[in-house]
C-alpha cells in the first residue's frame, strides 16, 4: 500500500458537480493498493498514520498525532500512486490491484481507521471521477509505503 498523507485546514471531493464529502482541519489520505496488498498491512498503516506527530503543539512544534488532535479524515482512493513511469511515457497501472481486490482492502482501511480513532471517517467513491480540493496545511505532505517502510 502507498499512501499520501497531507494535512490539510479542509478538504472535499465532489463527483459528478455535487459534493460527496467534506471535511475540516485534518489529514487528506491517497490510498494506493497494490495487487499483494494484505490486511496485515492495513494494521501497520492506520497505526503509524494516526499517531504521526505532524501537527502543531502550543508553541507551534509538530508535536501532535491525529488521535490528539481529533482531526478529520478523509480517505480517497487513488490507483494512480502505483503507476510505473519506467519504460516509455505512458503510465503503466499494472502494479495496481483490480477492484475485487481492493474495494475489501480499501473498505478494510476506512473501517481500521473509523476504529483507531472513535470516530467516522469521510470517503470518496471507489472507482469513481473525483475532483478532490483541499487546502494544504504547511504544506505538509508526506509518503508512506508499506513495502519500504523508512
Amino acid at each position: 500500500m502507498r499512501v499520501v498523507i497531507q494535512r490539510v485546514k479542509e478538504a472535499s471531493v465532489t463527483i459528478e458537480e455535487k459534493i460527496a464529502s467534506q471535511i475540516g482541519s485534518g489529514l487528506l489520505i491517497l490510498l494506493g493498493i497494490e495487487n499483494n496488498d494484505t490486511h496485515e498491512e492495513i494494521d501497520w498503516l492506520v497505526s503509524k498514520i494516526s499517531k504521526l506527530r505532524i501537527f502543531g503543539d502550543e508553541n507551534g512544534a509538530m508535536n501532535r498525532s491525529l488521535i490528539e488532535t481529533k482531526g478529520d479524515v478523509l480517505i480517497v482512493s487513488q490507483f494512480t500512486l502505483h503507476a510505473s513511469t519506467k519504460k516509455g511515457n505512458r503510465p503503466s497501472f499494472i502494479k495496481a490491484a483490480k477492484p475485487d481486490v481492493a474495494i475489501p482492502l480499501y473498505e478494510q482501511f476506512v473501517a481500521c481507521f473509523e476504529k483507531q480513532l472513535g470516530q467516522s471517517v469521510a470517503t470518496g467513491s471507489f472507482g469513481a471521477m473525483m475532483e478532490v480540493a483541499l487546502i494544504n496545511d504547511g504544506p505538509v505532505t508526506i509518503v508512506i509505503d508499506t513495502k519500504n517502510k523508512e
